[in-house]
């Protein structure tokens, strides 16, 4: 419950480059709800702030309803860093996931696009089956919040299928993986905050290092290919807001949608112009 709730923080978390132009600076809130099999179980805030170069992104996550009566499951999650052109280059990352049970904390420092500095509290247990993180895998990297910002691709139009063809390569501190994204469809969607294309990205997980080797959870999200993010293009500005995602887990299909969307303060994301 701990890693969904920083999953989850650091998937609401994308929203941020979506929020504003390159040029100029902007301020971004979310709400994303958050359902299992179905079911409401949390909701994340988000308020990130852009202001031509930096960002800054703080998420609130919790579980709601009966899941949280049973867990008190809750999250926060922060980025800061920079962005050029279809570069996102992190400076810091902090997430603390917390349930009635236990509670972890991970701070991690980054430069260049290498990370610097990792502290996790409590430490993470010794396993003999853990695959070692080399420095190389700490080189080239982004963090789980900003793994997720979508700059437009060169010169490709924002509704553009090949927007969807790329791989972040992710380290959280512990692990290193790969999150795969291609093209998957085209649809309409008609909704509060939005009205336009959106594009069906399928997703794929791809581990690298630092997972334990042969661990049920990670063979299963390898070979699972029910897994997909919407993006739309927002008016005005070469960025991608992902207003979807789904991930089937191992106890029903996870589904993250945001539900309130403002931009500087009352704007909505709408369709880009063609």
């Amino acid at each position: 419950m701990r890693a969904s709730l920083a999953f989850l923080a650091a998937f609401a978390a994308s929203v941020l480059a979506a929020a504003a132009p390159a040029s100029a600076s902007s301020s971004f809130d979310a709400t994303y709800g958050i359902w299992l099999a179905g079911f409401p179980v949390g909701e994340a805030d988000v308020n990130s702030t852009y202001d031509g170069r930096r960002y800054r992104i703080d998420v609130q996550a919790r579980l709601v309803g009966l899941a949280g009566l049973i867990t008190d499951g809750r999250g926060a999650a922060s980025a800061t860093g920079r962005v050029s052109g279809e570069r996102v280059a992190p400076a810091s990352f902090a997430v603390n996931s917390a349930s009635s049970k236990a509670s972890r904390t991970v701070r991690m420092g980054l430069s260049g696009g290498s990370v610097s500095a990792v502290e996790i509290l409590p430490p993470l247990p010794e396993h003999p089956d853990r695959v070692p993180v080399r420095a190389s895998h700490r080189r080239g990297v982004v963090d789980p919040v900003s793994a997720f910002l979508f700059p437009g691709r060169g010169r490709l139009a924002m509704d553009d299928p090949g927007q969807c063809e790329r791989t972040i390569p992710v380290f959280d501190g512990a692990s290193r993986f790969d999150i795969v994204l291609s093209y998957a469809g085209t649809r309409q969607l008609d909704k509060p905050g939005y009205s336009g294309p959106v594009l069906m990205c399928a997703a794929r997980f791809r581990a690298i290092a630092g997972h334990r080797e042969g661990k049920e959870a990670v063979r299963f999200m390898e070979e699972n290919r029910d897994m997909a993010v919407w993006l739309a293009p927002v008016e005005g500005s070469r960025t991608l807001l992902p207003l979807r995602i789904e991930v089937r887990t191992q106890i029903g299909t996870s589904v993250i949608e945001a539900q309130r969307v403002s931009i500087d303060g009352g704007g909505v994301a709408r369709a880009a112009a063609r």
